[in-house]
């Protein structure tokens, strides 16, 4: 138990213990509190991975030591950094320069993402072919309005020559929960699957430029301080193609057209 602003509360406390939701978690059978708020806040926003620690040539050594010591268990938070390495069950897979790890000692097992390029997204999919199109498109809908990152269905041909979609939806770990019952109770399959990959994104921002139909956003993706994409928001451009009664594209073509002008003058 804890004693805090709001009265005596069992650990870990309710901001914790909803801050960890969907993260693995175990108990170290110390009676303390382990996990603050804070440190689970900043475990959520770096959206870590969990597992053992990959093989790897560690170049750097970090400490971080809390001032409450435990008679069983040591209060520190120990940060490697360093590169992958192939080993003999992963030959023939590229090794994965910068790979960075966190083994933590009592904050609970954090390992982030092997790259600042890289992010890490749970994939769910599963095939179905005896579902009405219909449902699929309301089950698409559903996922994207419960938080899911991305949904993709694709045309997949199934056991006995069956004509199936797989149904893929990309998502953090806090809404695999809702995800997985989504696709359990709206659809007829029998199973999830359920895995982690890591994917490289760009870092993106929002500007907005002025046309002859009114402002537009433009969506922007950068890497080290570079441009690699810039478009228009497609729903700003089908508004105001609406408000205006001309072809969408007309409207995309004069936003793309504004925002090069104003990227030279800068």
């Amino acid at each position: 138990m804890i004693d805090c602003a709001h009265g005596r509360f069992p650990v870990p406390a309710p901001a914790t213990a909803d801050l960890l939701r969907g993260l693995p978690t175990y108990s170290a059978h110390v009676q303390h509190e382990l996990v603050t708020p804070t440190g689970a806040a900043i475990i959520r926003a770096l959206n870590p991975t969990f597992g053992s620690q990959p093989a790897m040539r560690i170049q750097q050594i970090g400490y971080g030591a809390g001032y409450r010591n435990s008679k069983d268990l040591p209060n520190v938070l120990r940060l490697s950094i360093g590169e992958a390495v192939e080993t003999q069950s992963n030959q023939g897979v590229a090794s994965r320069p910068k790979a960075t790890h966190f083994a933590a000692e009592v904050e609970g097992p954090a390992s982030p993402s092997p790259d600042a390029n890289f992010t890490t997204v749970t994939v769910l999919e599963t095939a179905i072919d005896d579902l009405s199109p219909q449902i699929l498109a309301h089950v698409t809908e559903r996922a994207l309005a419960l938080g899911a990152l991305d949904v993709m269905s694709t045309a997949v041909q199934m056991k006995k020559g069956r004509l199936g979609t797989l149904i893929t939806i990309l998502s953090d770990d806090s809404q695999v929960a809702a995800l997985e019952d989504l696709l359990l109770r709206e659809t007829s399959t029998l199973g999830v699957r359920i895995h982690h990959e890591r994917r490289s994104c760009l870092d993106r921002t929002h500007t907005t430029v002025v046309t002859p139909y009114g402002e537009i956003r433009i969506k922007i993706g950068t890497r080290n301080q570079e441009t690699y994409n810039a478009a228009p928001e497609f729903e700003d451009c089908r508004a105001a193609a609406t408000r205006h009664n001309v072809p969408v594209k007309q409207v995309q073509q004069a936003a793309i057209a504004a925002y090069q002008t104003q990227s030279n003058k800068q």
